[in-house]
């Protein structure tokens, strides 16, 4: 459902999820600070896309560093996922939202290749996006939610 909520109320629940999980694996997880606000959208499902993003980042980064950043632009809030490591060659990055599709760097690691092309129609549906980067051997995934 549709509604508004508050930037911290997602960011605290995934910081909360993490923090003890990534501490025992001995990753650095850091966030950021951020200036709170209303966003717009189903919070369970945004709650959803942000776990899928860090459980990929903890799957496919080299397990020493996960941090969450955040910007503003144009009526949005962009929460950029960054793990170090990135084991996905640029070629494929295009492809890393396509339903089933797979990298060359998951043979290791279960899954359906669906996670991120979820995430996606779970952002659009709520107006927002999704996108993601390679620089400097980092991974960086961010979703862009409107605010309210």
């Amino acid at each position: 459902t549709m509604g508004e909520f508050y930037l911290s109320e997602l960011v605290d629940k995934i910081t909360v999820y993490y923090r003890d999980k990534l501490e025992l694996v001995k990753t650095n997880f850091h966030v950021d600070s951020y200036g709170n606000c209303l966003l717009k959208g189903d919070s369970e499902r945004c709650i959803e896309v942000l776990q899928n993003i860090v459980e990929n980042a903890i799957k496919y980064g080299d397990g020493s560093r996960i941090s969450l950043h955040f910007s503003e632009e144009d009526g949005c809030v962009l929460i950029c996922v960054r793990n170090t490591g990135c084991t996905l060659p640029d070629t494929e990055l295009p492809h890393i939202f396509d339903s089933f599709w797979r990298g060359s760097n998951a043979e290791k690691h279960s899954g359906s290749g669906l996670g991120l092309y979820i995430c996606r129609q779970l952002m659009h549906k709520m107006g927002g996006e999704i996108f993601a980067q390679i620089k400097d051997d980092c991974m960086m995934v961010t979703a862009v939610f409107p605010k309210a």
